[in-house]
Parts: structure tokens; sequence; C-alpha cells
């Protein structure tokens, strides 16, 4: 294989992606290996890659590839969502575009123009991810509404009604009039927006005497039942007894009294409608009120209004304020900040409404799931998110399960004939047997029974998700389920814990008896530079794929990792991206360097090069036990940073320049071997990272002993660790670092060679000397007794190094150097000493810690003895 110039990554991913799939590396059957199991968050048969999506997967990919080469059996199970209420309205704005309204249409030639759109656009997303280098288990994707999901759900729904845990009642719900359908409360999102806060007068009946209310939504008063005051208000006493009467309908209601009223807010008089506002509803059943309904499905004003009919609720609320105006019962109007409740999916104000709907108690459900995560039997990453799931769970209200749309699972509840009386059954000649039975009529045909008009709310299907991708509903002693249930990691994000992850946590012991997960990873949400949420409608996210042709998909997977830790915001920029292209552009050049050195067998290996290869070796080492230590604590951006240093300072800054060869000489077998094994190790840390271009590497360092993909390579084991080479070498780094100070100061070419001599304190450790000679292109390096005339000097640990420097030594400029050391050895040390005085931290920390503070004591005070002499010696 010929070496490229330049990493090309478009034709590199293309090529290794096929050819992973060819091999079919990502798919997995049951086997006596440990199994890894993760399943993906289904996208909405409706999306397209976004860069949320970007950072949740490859965070999964990532996880995924390296259980992989830990020689687990790994499986990453993909799938779409459904998504009722999103792709209802893609198809019927389809429709509309093509002049066919819904209405004209049957159900089932809806549904019909529903899964010809799905077969279009469904697998959009899913092949988005492919191109991030997604390593799914694309032979196993699922789909929220396919045949064996589908009936998962119908099963589930068939046995928590049989255990008397749903129910159908008119409830008070978040009604969204643009989708026309109940949304559960996880589904509303609340935002503050500038209001007016009316203040209107109702007449007391029989007297000339007001009371005035206070209401953001003046159309409202026409479905009025009652005014509230608190019956610990002195204000209202005297209205015990009596009657108001409703402005624009004149409809006589009475007063009552419940301390739910705020004394505070507004007059402290309250109207109540119960048919549109949750805490008036729950007043009303407290106070036995009438609810009068006054609007459409559509959000229009129905005939029960008695004004305003078929005018939208916006249009009704002006045109309320323009009669109530009129009849002079305005008293002032206010500017009022105040939360409104949208829909999630459409963004269209929610309408608290009273509705016929199904419900799934959740109370009992919950308890197991809250167990699970107080235990720690479901691990929550970060941990802060543990009390936000406990609050919620503890708190938790029944699930309004209905929607009233056409495209998703429909209830299998089947009304007898003339009736609203209903029998549950998982098919239709089920369902007739059933109401037969109830109603001791055999004559009875399936043409008699009327089946339930709603569908399933979506995350009644993927609640099941985890359960349900290895059919372990409706056939839970399969192999699979057995073998891959449960599943070990979950990545998403925190805005859908509470109904989609506590969810799954609650079906998982409800119908396998075991938590579906063992771990919850919460991804931070990405933002633009301003801190604002990156979405389409603002303009600020640009596309992934359009990065991914930009920068290589190695380059934006690195790039939304670098600054991405759990449960943490990602401030995303272009620079994140670029700098990982250019990771990967220095991956390839470092690669070429080494493969583009002659190489000869016959000569010796240098000592430089020889302590060199040691010295990598036990960094290496070190770095596997801490990625690994990393990766199971989750710490992924943290890793990546570790094995991006380690690449490009380690081995790139250090070790590759040390190891180098004289320019047009060759460099000896042993090290260029040994080198490539470095390379190879690396690669492998770098892999589920960055797959592409380590894949491309792969292929020219393999040899015959090794795997033919680096997908299905092992992850490297640590040796044993040598921290005390690590802490020659440091030291070693420190005098070179200066010494390159040294000849960057006093203007020395680095063609020019130097000496050095050192003052020996103590111990001193000369294994390095050979890489200190090499990198400062030194003669030689000598051992004194006394400081040397015109030299410049620097002090490592207690060691006293000097660089000749003859008549360039300056010594005002010198004696300041050294005060500027002392300076920050003297602050050092108090921080160091000030620590060890700390009686709390003497007695709390681990004795090999306080050990180490002794130690940097004892090395500052020898050097500040040290720097004071050589400052005394130049004045």
């Amino acid at each position: 294989m010929e070496l490229a110039a330049k990493y090309e990554s478009g034709a590199i991913e293309k090529k290794w992606y096929q050819y992973w799939l060819d091999k079919k590396y990502f798919h997995s059957v049951p086997d006596s290996r440990e199994p890894y199991v993760n399943v993906i968050p289904p996208p909405n048969v409706t999306g397209v890659l976004h860069m949320g999506h970007m950072l949740n997967n490859t965070i999964q990919d990532v996880l995924v590839r390296r259980a992989r080469m830990l020689g687990k059996n790994a499986v990453w199970i993909p799938g779409t969502d459904h998504a009722s209420i999103a792709t209802e309205a893609r198809v019927v704005a389809k429709l509309k575009a093509e002049g066919i309204d819904k209405s004209s249409l049957t159900r089932d030639e809806f549904l019909n123009h529903a899964w010809e759109w799905k077969e279009k656009h469904g697998g959009i997303i899913l092949d988005q991810l492919k191109k991030l280098g997604a390593s799914c288990d694309w032979d196993r994707t699922c789909f929220t509404m396919d045949e064996i999901r589908s009936d998962s759900v119908i099963r589930v729904f068939v046995d928590l009604y049989s255990k008397g845990l749903i129910y159908r009642g008119v409830r008070m719900v978040n009604w969204d009039p643009e989708a026309k359908t109940a949304v559960s409360d996880e589904e509303v999102v609340y935002t503050e927006e500038n209001s007016k806060l009316y203040y209107v007068k109702y007449q007391i009946e029989g007297e000339k005497s007001f009371v005035t209310i206070a209401t953001t939504r003046p159309e409202t008063i026409l479905g009025d039942t009652a005014v509230c005051v608190n019956p610990n208000d002195p204000r209202f006493a005297h209205l015990k007894g009596k009657s108001v009467i409703v402005p624009m309908v004149d409809r006589v209601v009475p007063v009552i009294f419940d301390e739910y009223v705020d004394m505070e807010f507004g007059t402290g008089c309250l109207k109540i409608t119960p048919a549109h506002d949750i805490n008036d509803y729950e007043i009303g059943i407290r106070h036995n009120l009438p609810s009068i309904d006054i609007f459409n499905d559509n959000g229009t004003l129905s005939e029960a209004a008695g004004l305003f009919v078929g005018e939208d609720r916006f249009k009704a609320r002006d045109l309320a304020v323009e009669e109530l105006k009129k009849l002079e019962v305005i008293d002032k109007i206010e500017d009022y900040n105040n939360k409104v409740g949208r829909s999630e999916r459409t963004s269209s104000v929610i309408e608290p409404k009273l509705s016929m709907q199904w419900f799934l108690k959740m109370e009992d459900l919950a308890k197991p799931a809250i167990e699970a995560v107080e235990s720690g039997e479901v691990n929550i990453i970060p941990a802060k998110y543990k009390n936000t799931y406990r609050h919620w769970m503890e708190n938790v209200r029944d699930w309004c399960i209905s929607r009233q749309l056409w495209w998703g699972h429909r209830i299998p509840a089947y009304y007898l004939p003339g009736s609203n009386e209903y029998v549950v059954a998982e098919s239709v000649e089920e369902a007739l047997e059933a109401a037969k039975q109830k109603t001791g009529n055999s004559t009875l045909t399936i043409s008699d029974l009327r089946q339930e008009e709603d569908v399933l709310d979506t995350w009644f299907s993927s609640w099941l998700w985890p359960v349900s991708v290895f059919d372990g509903i409706m056939n839970p002693e399969n192999p699979d389920f057995k073998y891959y249930y449960p599943t070990n990691d979950l990545v998403t994000a925190p805005e859908i814990l509470f109904f989609w992850v506590a969810r799954m946590i609650i079906a998982g012991y409800e119908y396998a008896d075991k938590k579906p997960f063992s771990n919850v990873y919460l991804t931070g949400i990405v933002r633009d530079k301003q801190r604002r949420k990156m979405s389409k409608s603002l303009g600020n996210s640009p596309d992934p794929l359009d990065l991914i042709d930009k920068y290589g998909a190695d380059g934006v997977r690195v790039g939304m990792l670098f600054c991405s830790p759990a449960g943490g915001d990602l401030l995303y920029d272009d620079s994140l991206p670029e700098q990982g292209r250019n990771f990967a552009n220095k991956i390839w050049n470092a690669f070429r360097l080494v493969k583009n050195w002659e190489v000869d067998a016959n000569i010796p290996q240098p000592e430089h090069s020889k302590v060199a290869t040691e010295w990598l070796e036990a960094k290496l080492n070190e770095t596997i036990n801490q990625l690994n230590q990393q990766f199971d604590t989750f710490r992924l951006s943290e890793a990546l940073m570790t094995v991006y240093k380690l690449f490009r300072d380690d081995f790139s800054a250090w070790y590759l320049e040390i190891i180098k060869p004289e320019y047009q000489k060759p460099i000896d077998r042993l090290t260029y071997n040994q080198t490539l094994e470095f390379f190879k190790k690396l690669s492998l840390l770098i892999s589920p990272f960055m797959p592409f271009i380590t894949e491309e590497l792969w292929q020219f360092l393999k040899n015959e002993n090794d795997v033919e993909s680096i997908v299905i390579a092992k992850w490297p084991e640590a040796g044993a660790e040598n921290a005390d080479i690590l802490t020659a070498f440091e030291d070693a780094m420190q005098v070179v670092t200066n010494t390159r100070t040294v000849r960057q100061e006093k203007n020395i070419p680095q063609r020019d060679k130097l000496s050095m001599s050192i003052i020996k304190h103590g111990e001193y450790n000369d294994y390095f000397d050979s890489v200190i000679k090499k990198l400062c292109n030194l003669e030689s390096i000598e051992s004194i007794e006394t400081k040397p005339d015109l030299a410049a000097g620097f002090i490592v640990k207690s060691q006293e190094y000097f660089i000749p420097i003859g008549n360039l030594i300056n010594k005002d400029e010198e004696i300041k150097k050294l005060q500027d050391e002392l300076k920050y050895a003297e602050g050092f040390l108090r921080s160091v000493t000030g620590k060890l005085s700390n009686e709390k931290f003497v007695n709390n920390a681990p004795p090999a810690v306080i050990e180490m503070e002794r130690k940097k004591m004892a090395d500052a005070e020898s050097k500040i003895l040290i720097l004071k002499e050589q400052i005394e010696s130049l004045k």
C-alpha cells in the first residue's frame, strides 16, 4: 500500500465503513463471551442528523468500539421512533400541499400515505449516522411500529388493563389545538412571555357594588362558573352567601371560599373556569361546580361560549377586551410576564381542556424504579440528576396515554353496539369473544364492534425499547433476550430523563423483573458561543454532514468530545472539529515521518533511543491504566484529552524528537521496529475516538500475527508501571526546556554545540543524560564543585545546571531571572507549608500524599537556598 502525502478523510471513511459492513464486524449473535449491549435512543422518523445526535451517538460509538476491543460481544441496536405527532403533522402538511385535506380521507387511506412517507424518509437519519462511523448492528434495526414492537405494545396495554392499571375517564389534559391531541405534562415547554393582566369588575348580584378579578385570559370569562376568595381574607367576608354576575354573558355564579386562593396575588379574588384551568378544575370538583367548555378542538370558540363562536381563541381575546371596555367593566390593564405552556412538537400554546382520555396509574409502578436508582442498581451519570429523578418519581402523576391521532398504535379497546361500554383485547377476534361473554349475546359479529379511534402516546412504545428490541415481551424465553438483556449503558439527554428513561426503568422491572440498563449517561446540551441551544429555528446550528465533509468524521467526533463532560453543556465552535482535523493530520504526518526513515539493520541502537523506548513503554503503561479508569467512570472527554496529549506531547514532541536520526542518516532497526509497535498501540488507544484514520494506519502497521481490522483488535493491556523512570524523565524534560530557553534568550543557534556542568546535591540520576545531550546538542555533561564564571544557570529539583556562554552573560538579567525564580519558589513553599500545617489535611490525606507534600517542601527549601547563593555570587 502506498502512503498518501495527505490524509484524505472522505475517500478513506467511505472505503473503511463499507469494508466493516461487508465483514459484518458490527453484527452480533449470542455466544460464550460477556455481552456488551447498548440500545440507541430511537430518533424520530421525521428527523435528520443534528448536533445533539452527533454528540450522543459519538459517545455511544466510543463506548461500543472499546467494549468490542475488550473482547466483549458488543452490540449496538439501532432503530427509529414513529413519532406520532411529528409524523402526522408532516404527512398532513404534505397532503395539504398536494391539495388533499386529511378530513377527506378515511383512516386507512391516510395511513397508506403515512406509511409511504415513512418508507421514503424514515431511514434518512440512520444512513447519516453511518457517515459518523456509528458501529451499529444494522441487521437488528428496529422501528417502534414494526410487527414485533407493535404486538408488544398491544400486549402490554392489555396486560396493564387487566391488572386494573389502565382506566378511561374525563380529566383535565394538555390540549394541543394545532395537532388536535392531548399531550403529556412532559411534552409541554414553558417559556416566559410578555402578556397583559386585565382587571375586570364583576357586579355583586342585587347590589351596585363590584368585586374585581385579575386575568390574563379575558376570553375564558365566557366559561366562568364561580368567583373564589380565601376564607381567611377579611376583605371579602361580606361576600359569604352572595353571587356575582359574569360580564358579557350575565351568568349568575356563586362566590365560593377556598384556601387555594393567594391573598397577595392580583386582587385576591379569583375567577373560576373549571373547563380551562387545571387548578380551577380541582376547585370545581371540591365545590361541585359545573364546567362549560367554550373551545372546540382546534382552538376556536364553541357554541357553549355564547359569544364569538367560531373565532380563534386569540382573536376572541381581543374581541372580549373590546366588549368589556364597552361595558365599562375593565378597571385597568397592566403589562405582565408569565409562563406560557407550549407544545414541544408544534409550539402551539397549550389549552387546558376537559377531555375523555385513557390513563395509566403510575404510583405503584414507579416504586421499583425509585428503589433501583436509590440503591445504585441503576447508576445515573452525573449523580446530580439522581435527586431530580427521585423528586419527579415520588410526585409522579397518572400518565395520559391516549392521543387523538391516526398514526400510531391504535388502542385495543372495542365498544359494544350502541354503548360506551367496551372490552380490551389483543385482536378483534379475541375482542368479539370477550364482548359475547360480557353481553351474553352470542349473535354478535365483528362488524358490531367499534374500535377506539385514539392511538397510544409515542412514549408508550419507546418505554419498552430495551425489552422489545429483543422481542422480550412477546417471546421472553428467546435466546437473544436471555443473552442480551439487561443492557449496559444508555446514553441520552437529561431533558428526557423522566418521560423516557424513568419509564423504561419502570417497564424493565414490570416486564423483565430486571433493570433495563446499568448506567444512564446524560449528555449536555450543544450550545453556541452565546450559550443558546443550537436549533434550526435560531439558525445557529451547522449541518453535521457539512462538518463531516469539511473536517472529516474523525475530526468532528473529536471536536464533539473535547469539551463535553457528562451533563455539562458543549459550547460549540468550528474551532473544535478543526482541532480534531488538525489532530488527524498530525497523526498522519507523524506516521509518514517514521515510514519514510531509512532503516539500517547493521547499526547498534543508540543509548538515547534505548532509554527513550523504555520511558515511552512506561508512559504507555501509566496512560492505559489512566484511560481504563476514565472509561470506567465515564470521563470520556478526559479520556480523549489523555490520549490526545499522549500522542501530541509524549510521542510526537518528545519521543520522536529523541529517536529521530540525523539528517540523511538511517535509523537502527531495533528502534524503528519498537517505534512501529508504539504506533500500533497508540492507534489502538485512539481508535474508539477516531476509527477511520486508525483503520487506515492499521493496514500499514499490522503483521501476520495481527487481526485484519482494528475494529476487532484487542485493547492494549498495561504492563507494570515504573514511577521512577517517569519521574526521572520529567526532570530531564525540565533540563531540556531550560537549556532551550538559554539558547533562545542568548540567540545561540541549535546547531552550535554547548557543554553543561552540574553541581550535584544528594543523589543524581544520570539515566537520561544521553537524551539531554542529544536534544540540547551538548558536547559533554560534567560534574563540578563550584559555580563557573560567565555561565547561565538554572535549577531542577535540587540540582544546579550551568551552560557556559562566555561574554553573552548579562549579570543584571541573570539576577532578575533568579529573583523571579526565588519569588515563585518561596510562594510555592508557603502553599505546601500551609497544607502541611492544616490538621484536617494531615489527618485525612493518605500517607503517600503527605509524604509527597513533605518531599515537595524539602525540594523547595533546598532550591531556595541554592537560588539565594547564586544571586549572592553574581552581585
